[in-house]
Order: structure tokens, then C-alpha cells, then sequence
């Protein structure tokens, strides 16, 4: 099982946990804040730790006080998981998607091109509900068969924003392991490392760039950052994540 197949089972998980799209729904357009919560280890609603099936070492999620501010800390050492956030949103309604992070260091062997660089100092997920039929018929094959075997809602298309090395701001490709994942490079090496890094994407206009019309509602989001196949260590950190209109 590749990376990041195991990265989107682990996120899918949220719905055999109970946290079904239709559960969802009843959730706010934004996940819960960070910054609304008090420091330590217990998340604010909704927000669920994801373990990798075949990854033996999880990375460590915390809330700590920085300025005056709740935020979330992730440290990945040699390790790789998700906090992740299962709603539903209309991308035509609000289709801008707002964060802000930081991280300690670049990590050197980060390469969206290469599967030993498949390895992140920050990231976030954002899950579609794209309809098999809009897939080709092999990719409809390869979905199925993969939701038949691990018993999960694997989602069909994702965006993945990455804090990358090799590549510069702005570069995107397909993941190395899977053309249902498109990597977008948002920051790239250590000029700003060290720096509260705030970001806005439309992701209704990377989803089209990347699998064309019509984009479908978003189910998810997840946070965290990679270094299970680099063998490095960071320590990233966000503040609150925001869907709004334009």
C-alpha cells in the first residue's frame, strides 16, 4: 500500500467513525477553531487524530499558547498522521480557503517528483466528493476495487498543500503514488522558515485546474506534516483554518 493511499484511508476512516458526511452537515461551513480552545491535547469538536495503516511511528498534535493565541503544534519526527476535520462545503458558495502556518526548518529531502521525497514540513489535505462516473474507466476500476478491499469511502480527488524544497511557490503536480492527488507548492524552502505564514487558496479554481468542471463539495480537511519516508524531524504549527466566499 503506497503513502499517501494510506494517508486518504486514514481520512476516509472518519466516516466509519461516525463522522458520515451526512453527520457532517450538521457541522459549521469551518471547522472549529484552534484559537477558541485552551492549550494542551484535547481538540476542539471535530477535529479527530488519524494514524496511517502501515506507518509505525504517528506524529505528536498539541495546542499551545503562542501571542496571545491558541494554536496547533505538529511534530513529525520520522513519522507521519493527520488531524483531520470532516464537513461539508459548497465550493461555489465559499470557495476561499484561509490558514496560516509555520515551520522550524525545510525538510532537505522533500521532492514531489520522486517517492522517497514524498515527505512534507507542512501540509493540508482537502478532500472532494467527486462522483466515480466522472472518472475514467480505470480509475473507476482502481477506486472501487480499493474501497472494496479496505472498506472505505476513499475519496476520488484531493488537493494537497504542501510547504516543499525542491520545488519553487506555485509549481504543482500529481502525486507520485497517485493521479487523484494534486500537490500545490504554497511555500518553498527555509527563507521563511521560522515565520507565521499566512495563505489563502481558492480551492474551487485549483480543483478545476486540476480535474476540471464541475467542482463537487468539499468533505474534508486535514492537517499535518510528513517525514516517515526522509527520515527527518519538524516542527510545524497552525492557526485557525476558514472557508469563505470571495
Amino acid at each position: 500500500m503506497t503513502p499517501h493511499l494510506r494517508a486518504l484511508l486514514a481520512i476516509a476512516a472518519l466516516w466509519s467513525l461516525g463522522a458520515h458526511a451526512e453527520d457532517a452537515a450538521r457541522h459549521p461551513i469551518e471547522p472549529t477553531t484552534f484559537s477558541g480552545a485552551s492549550a494542551g491535547t484535547t481538540f476542539p469538536a471535530g477535529w479527530v487524530t488519524q494514524s496511517l495503516p502501515g506507518v509505525d511511528r504517528e506524529n505528536r498534535f498539541d495546542l499551545i499558547s503562542e501571542q496571545g493565541s491558541t494554536v496547533l503544534r505538529v511534530v513529525s519526527d520520522r513519522s507521519s498522521s493527520s488531524l483531520a476535520y470532516a464537513l461539508r462545503v459548497d465550493p461555489a458558495a465559499t470557495p476561499l480557503l484561509k490558514w496560516r502556518w509555520r515551520i522550524s526548518g525545510a525538510l532537505a529531502g522533500s521532492d514531489l517528483r520522486e517517492k522517497a521525497g514524498d515527505d512534507y514540513a507542512a501540509r493540508v489535505y482537502v478532500l472532494f466528493d467527486l462522483p466515480v462516473e466522472r472518472l475514467s474507466i480505470g480509475d473507476r476500476l482502481k477506486i472501487s476495487a480499493a474501497r472494496l478491499l479496505h472498506g472505505a469511502n476513499i475519496p476520488a480527488a484531493a488537493l494537497c498543500y504542501v510547504w516543499g524544497s525542491k520545488q519553487a511557490a506555485g509549481e504543482t503536480g500529481w502525486n507520485p503514488y497517485s493521479d487523484r492527488v494534486r500537490m500545490i507548492v504554497v511555500d518553498s524552502g527555509n527563507a521563511h522558515a521560522g515565520q507565521w505564514r499566512e495563505v489563502v487558496r481558492d480551492v474551487a479554481a485549483d480543483f478545476r485546474a486540476a480535474f476540471g468542471d464541475p467542482v463537487p463539495q468539499i468533505t474534508a480537511v486535514a492537517l499535518g506534516a510528513d517525514t516517515d519516508n526522509t527520515a527527518e524531524r519538524v516542527e510545524t504549527r497552525f492557526g485557525d483554518v476558514h472557508f469563505y466566499s470571495r
